[in-house]
């Protein structure tokens, strides 16, 4: 039979050995605390700063030199004459054109009046009969009018698609007879490009007399 329980008694706690380190065993003793840096302090590092600067300057050179280049382009199309409009349609071609149907009327050149008149169609026509009929009294109608008549500018062009145009025009004329020279008038011409050739398919003169 086992003997009385002793009493409860705290737990010994044993002294370091004097001649052991502070810490784990196998581990060596911290060193003393360093102090202050021995000598004077490493200068500062001077880092390169951003080249802000000089990406500005690059830019603003840049654009001084697009600049430049784009007024140098408009200075020479401002000083060439303007022929080109839109639809693909120029004035000299334009101007050209109106001219050759003109010369026919004033010459009496049938074929040339009905091939413009028939804008585009008259070499698929069998029988022109009718159509050379009309061209000759047309350019009677116009003799009568005018000794001659000289195209001296392209005033509008209208473009309604690549291939067809109105065309607004002034025209030098002398009239026949004993009337004398009337001066300036005004017309306007109905265009088509069919291929290579401009044909004038209709020509109207405005004169005061239609208001």
């Amino acid at each position: 039979m086992a003997g009385p329980i002793p009493p409860h008694q705290p737990p010994r706690y044993s002294e370091p050995y004097p001649d052991e380190p502070f810490g784990p065993p196998g581990m060596p003793a911290p060193g003393p605390y360093p102090g202050v840096y021995p000598g004077a302090l490493p200068p500062p590092v001077a880092y390169p700063k951003p080249r802000r600067r000089l990406g500005l300057w690059l830019g603003l050179v840049a654009l001084v030199l697009v600049g430049a280049v784009v007024a140098g382009v408009l200075i020479i199309r401002s000083g060439q004459p303007s022929t080109t409009t839109a639809g693909g349609f120029t004035e000299a071609s334009a101007k050209a054109a109106i001219t050759n149907y003109l010369t026919a009327l004033s010459k009496g050149d049938s074929e040339a009046i009905a091939r413009n008149n028939l804008c585009g169609m008259y070499d698929g026509v069998k029988d022109r009969k009718s159509d050379l009929a009309l061209a000759k009294l047309a350019s009677d109608a116009f003799r009568r009018q005018f000794s001659g008549a000289e195209v001296t500018s392209i005033d509008s062009i209208v473009p309604w698609s690549n291939y067809q145009a109105q065309v607004l025009f002034t025209m030098k004329v002398a009239s026949s007879g004993s009337r004398g020279t009337r001066g300036e008038e005004q017309g306007v011409a109905q265009l088509l490009r069919q291929g290579n050739q401009l044909l004038v398919c209709s020509y109207l003169l405005r004169t005061a007399a239609q208001y």
